[in-house]
């Protein structure tokens, strides 16, 4: 087909708006939200203009053999100017030892007609866990039409939380994107349900904030966050505590909460580090990803906390995420309460003081 390069899948969405259908597109990868995009994309664009039903097909390898599929995609249009062929579950269709009849080749075949598509026709083949050494993969990286509906790495997860809040006419800043990131995914479908949730809250034209977000997304507010914070700073465990019960909800059994602390440490430990550096204030704060305003907070958080501190925070945490998950038979809040004690050890006897003797 001559494109030469992969299609990631804001690509295959904006060829499908501007109606520059591929004759084959391969959607692979874990991501079912994108997935599912892309192919309303492509259904819309296909399909635009014609009798509704009359020119799709949809299949699943294992159901169908092969030649139905090709049958179908060979197919010419009827009242419409294109025909949509799709094929889910690709994978059941990896060929298995001692595996025979028809669709043994199954792969190859489509594979062969990727050489010569029919151009009336969009060829949708999906599959999540198809051999990346199959001929048909290989064919798909050369030829330009693999779509790759990979996870998004964490620090991607912003700019998506990002973009959609713009698609919804809204706005929202670069720290509070962050934080409903780390509140809500990895999984794109959860982030952007907290999105549309978020959104709706909110209005057209209005401003997702810090407050908007604990309101619909977690019953967690996150200045309470900050005060907890900000004690284990201190190493105040008593205040620790009281406002660890403020925050903590146990219909998540405190998951969010952690997920808070995490990215209210990281931002910590990026100012830390640009104010080390020499940075200013108001500098540093945009560094660790806030807004300027927000220097004197952080500077107040930060104070009497060393980067050693704030790394053990976060070694801290990950493992109470991994008890909340499972991990521990512990009840989750005490794991929560035992991170607090943990991290605020009783101060040392002053020099010249004695604990009193037990006397028998």
């Amino acid at each position: 087909m001559g494109y030469g390069r992969r299609v990631t899948p804001d690509q295959a969405i904006g060829e499908a708006k501007e109606g520059k259908l591929r004759p084959v597109y391969l959607v692979v990868g874990e991501e079912t939200y994108l997935e599912a995009e892309v192919l309303v994309a492509l259904k819309a664009a296909a399909l635009a203009g014609g009798v509704p039903g009359l020119n799709e097909d949809r299949f699943v390898a294992g159901e169908v053999d092969v030649e139905r599929v090709l049958a179908a995609a060979r197919t010419l249009p009827m009242l419409g100017k294109r025909r949509l062929v799709v094929v889910r579950s690709l994978e059941r269709w990896e060929p298995r030892e001692g595996a025979e009849g028809k669709d043994k080749g199954a792969l190859d075949r489509l594979g062969e007609y990727t050489k010569d598509p029919v151009p009336s026709t969009t060829l949708v083949l999906v599959g999540s866990g198809l051999d990346k050494r199959r001929r048909l993969m290989t064919m798909g990286r050369n030829e330009g039409f693999i779509v790759s509906c990979e996870a998004l790495a964490r620090g991607d997860l912003p700019r998506f939380v990002l973009e959609k809040v713009r698609e919804r006419g809204c706005r929202i800043a670069t720290d509070v994107a962050d934080a409903v990131a780390e509140l809500t995914g990895p999984e794109l479908s959860q982030v952007a349900d907290a999105v549309e949730r978020v959104c709706l809250y909110v209005g057209t034209g209005g401003e997702v904030t810090e407050a908007a977000v604990s309101e619909c997304v977690i019953r967690l507010r996150p200045s309470t966050v900050w005060e907890l914070v900000g004690a284990v700073g201190r190493r105040d465990a008593g205040a620790a505590l009281a406002a660890l019960d403020q925050v903590y909800d146990p219909a998540d059994r405190g998951i969010r909460l952690v997920g808070l602390l995490a990215w209210s440490t990281r931002q910590l430990v990026k100012f830390e580090a640009a104010t080390r550096a020499g940075l200013g204030a108001s500098e540093a704060a945009v560094r660790a990803g806030a807004p300027p305003f927000k220097a004197r907070e952080l500077a107040q958080q930060v104070r009497g906390l060393t980067a050693g501190d704030l790394s053990q925070f976060l070694v801290r945490l990950a493992g109470v995420d991994a008890e909340l998950k499972g991990g521990s038979k512990r009840p989750p809040k005490a794991s929560l309460e035992r991170l607090i004690l943990e991290l605020c050890p009783p101060a040392p006897p002053r020099p010249g003081t004695h604990r009193p003797v037990a006397t028998q």
